[in-house]
């Protein structure tokens, strides 16, 4: 059994004049990545290894859920490949995971993220929110076999507010 928690990075900024990829978390996106990640605390997830786009919206969202979901720093890695809109490197990067790992959690940007929940996941998803968190489970031994999982678990910051 594989686990994969998808994280979509929270809401960016557009008043900073950088590039798309340099763009920063605004005022909500700061604070629905705390108020997320602090809920799931409760839930004891286990995590096996941490892996986010290297673009810095996502990179600040995956460093809050580390720090407050107290995930040892280094199981994180950044892989541009996950600056990914179409979700054909999410999918591949996903299909590369060493098969050690059993409970990955992945940081990126729409579409590919809400386009993999319904690919793989059972549950139709409209548009997976800012900060939104998805969890499917599949029954797989390697990552590399990844088919249609089950949709076990959502959270979305307007679910706690």
């Amino acid at each position: 059994m594989k686990t994969l928690i998808l994280v979509r990075h929270a809401k960016s900024s557009w008043k900073h004049n950088v590039i798309d990829h340099e763009r920063p978390l605004n005022k909500r996106g700061q604070n629905d990545t705390e108020i997320v990640s602090k809920y799931l605390k409760s839930s004891d997830l286990k995590i096996d290894k941490v892996l986010s786009s290297d673009a810095v919206r996502a990179k600040t969202t995956a460093e809050a859920f580390v720090l407050n979901l107290e995930i040892d720093k280094n199981i994180m890695d950044l892989d541009h490949n996950l600056y990914d809109f179409s979700g054909y490197n999410l999918i591949k990067t996903i299909k590369d995971i060493d098969a050690s790992v059993n409970n990955l959690m992945v940081f990126g940007h729409n579409h590919a993220i809400t386009d993999f929940v319904n690919t793989y996941g059972d549950k139709p998803i409209d548009n997976v929110p800012t900060c939104g968190v998805t969890i499917i489970d599949f029954d797989i031994d390697n990552w590399a076999d990844l088919n249609s999982g089950k949709t076990v678990y959502t959270l979305f910051p307007k679910d706690l507010k």
